[in-house]
């Protein structure tokens, strides 16, 4: 079939050029998707810098210096000797060991006999895995001991920490005059397998 006259020349009906019909939806195809891109590269642009002029958090500065963890101590004899430790330095009093806060609970049976204590921190001071912490009891059912100070050095060596206490040498908390802070033995006693879970925090005074 043939189109209008042009001059001497009849031009086919369908010459002008068209896309085919696949060709264009390929196009739209690539048209819609490059569309799409464009979008989705816009919004993470948008929600980086959001996110990067969002306000910036900041982690608090760790606490100077820590005693926790419970253990029960090792005798051959079976004693019951527990010792607990709550005991911290903030970060803003990392000048001053006597401003260390918590509390330590100790005790002390043997069949069915012995007695239990409970005390304040009133200092705090610890080097690598080494802590002396000693604080005023404030609560006991042994006689004499409330408002007495003792001190207890812990030593964390992991499955084998060892403790020390002020009362060492004189057996009884009780005895002996009057212990300054931050003062005890040397951590001579074992834990018993498997009990202990004390954690240190060392201090880092700026010398």
């Amino acid at each position: 079939m043939r189109g209008r006259n042009s001059g001497d020349r009849s031009v086919p009906l369908g010459s002008v050029h068209w896309f085919p019909s696949a060709e264009r939806t390929a196009m739209k195809r690539r048209t819609t998707t490059a569309a799409l891109c464009v979008a989705l590269l816009l919004t993470a642009v948008t929600t980086g810098a959001a996110v990067a002029s969002g306000p910036h958090e900041e982690r608090p500065p760790r606490e100077a210096a820590a005693l926790t963890g419970s253990a029960e101590l090792y005798r051959s004899a079976g004693d019951d000797i527990t010792f607990t430790f709550d005991a911290h330095l903030a970060a803003e009093d990392n000048d001053d060991p006597l401003k260390a806060t918590g509390t330590f609970e100790f005790s002390h049976y043997l069949d069915g006999e012995g007695a239990r204590a409970k005390a304040d921190v009133d200092c705090l001071l610890t080097g690598g895995d080494v802590a002396v912490v000693s604080g005023v009891i404030t609560d006991s059912d042994l006689p004499g001991a409330e408002g007495r100070r003792v001190g207890i050095t812990v030593h964390d060596r992991g499955r084998h920490d060892r403790l020390g206490y002020s009362w060492a040498a004189t057996g009884s908390p009780v005895e002996g005059g009057d212990l300054p802070r931050c003062v005890a033995s040397a951590p001579f006693e074992k834990v018993k397998k498997g009990t202990g879970d004390f954690e240190v925090v060392p201090w880092q005074p700026k010398l």
